[in-house]
């Protein structure tokens, strides 16, 4: 077994957090007596990402806005101070304010990412601002955020979904076209085509100039 993000392990070629709390429906694995979750890559661009060898230097100290939290799958194994969890959708969001009983660590957000002034004064600045968000105007959204509360050198990642972006397009146009709007505003730091764990998806990790 070894640690390749604070608190996330490979083992047996599965990712594994260590916890004796089991949140969703992940399978719970035993290891010299431990036990971890299982961080399952089908369901998490971020473990796709890193499954396919993605560098990102997440610390617990960090504090992270996380736009798109959805359901609290992908936050639920982030190892951070404060993840500050930003969701639109009433049903989904339901179910991340109940995962927030349990991890204090996550602060939901019912808010729309599109619009970050109407919850500007709720997140403290932060180390990582993270974009999970299928909608056409997905880097728009990342930059809007990343300028009102990422810090001077933070790291913005995005999980890109090209058929949300152009049905029309083959996706590794629409990756280049992301590529070059990201490189207006960031440094980009690593880059990873999710397939075949997550269909026509891209993830990029930047840096804040």
């Amino acid at each position: 077994m070894r640690e390749i993000l604070p608190q996330i392990f490979e083992h047996n070629k599965k990712l594994l957090t260590l916890s004796t709390d089991k949140f969703f429906s992940e399978e719970i694995v035993k290891v010299n007596d431990k036990k971890y979750r299982e961080w399952n890559p089908t369901r998490s661009k971020l473990a796709a990402a890193i499954v396919k060898g993605l560098k990102v230097d997440i610390k617990p100290g960090d504090n992270i806005l996380y736009l798109g939290a959805a359901h609290g799958y992908t936050p639920s194994f982030i190892a951070c101070n404060k993840l500050f969890a930003v969701e639109f959708a009433p049903r989904v969001a339901r179910e991340l304010v109940i995962l927030s009983e349990k991890k204090k660590n996550i602060l939901p957000i019912i808010a729309d990412a599109n619009q970050p002034n109407t919850y500007y004064h709720l997140p403290q600045a932060v180390d990582i601002v993270y974009q999970d968000i299928a909608q056409r105007n997905q880097v728009e959204i990342l930059v809007k955020n990343c300028n009102l509360f990422l810090k001077k050198n933070g790291l913005a990642m995005i999980a890109v979904k090209s058929r949300s972006i152009d049905v029309t397009q083959k996706p590794g146009k629409i990756f280049a076209d992301v590529k070059r709007q990201l490189e207006e505003h960031f440094k980009i730091l690593d880059y990873r085509n999710l397939e075949p764990m997550q269909k026509d998806h891209a993830f990029f990790v930047c840096r804040k100039r």
